[in-house]
Formats: C-alpha cells, structure tokens, sequence
C-alpha cells in the first residue's frame, strides 16, 4: 500500500501551477479534476453497457457525453482542449512496428 505522504500534492488553486522554476511564458500541462459521481445502480449499468459499444471506458464516455452537453448548450468553454487519447499509440510506418 502506497504511504500518502509518498504522493506529491497537487496545486491548490490556479495561481500556484504555475511552480517556482518554470521557464518563463510556458505552462505546465493542467492537472485533470477528479469528480466522484454517485450513480442509479442502473444508470451505471447503462452507461457502461453504451461506453463498451464505442469503445470506451465509463469515465470517458462521461467526459464524451457532458462535453456535448456543455457544447449544445453554447456553454462550453472556448479554451478547453480536445478529449485525451487513451489506448496504445499508432505504430510508426518507418520502422516496421506492427499497429494491431
């Protein structure tokens, strides 16, 4: 089991990201908020049942579902980044690597 003390604290507020000893005029790539979400028994079930038929995981699928959400509402937010990619990279075609 891992010490709690062993795990580095994320930033507390926006202001303090940006860390002492960061290069001028770079940002550091933003920490993801982590959200524990409460859910129906069968609306889990749902949604896992949806996200496995497009390949995703539950959180993603979440994520995938409240971006077009936000999106239809006119309330996304226009710096938001695209969603991550998950899953093993494609192999590069220059040296042979296979990308099954």
């Amino acid at each position: 089991m891992t010490d709690p003390s062993d795990i580095p604290a994320a930033p507390a507020t926006p202001e303090s990201a940006g860390a002492a000893g960061a290069a001028p005029g770079k940002r550091r790539p933003q920490q993801r908020k982590q959200v524990l979400l409460r859910l129906d028994p069968a609306v889990h079930d749902a949604l896992a049942r949806w996200a496995g038929d497009e390949l995703r995981s539950a959180n993603a699928q979440i994520e995938f579902l409240l971006r077009r959400a936000l999106k239809e509402a006119g309330r996304l937010p226009g710096e938001v980044g695209p969603l991550p990619r998950r899953g093993r990279p494609p192999g590069d075609p220059g040296t042979g690597s296979p990308s099954a």
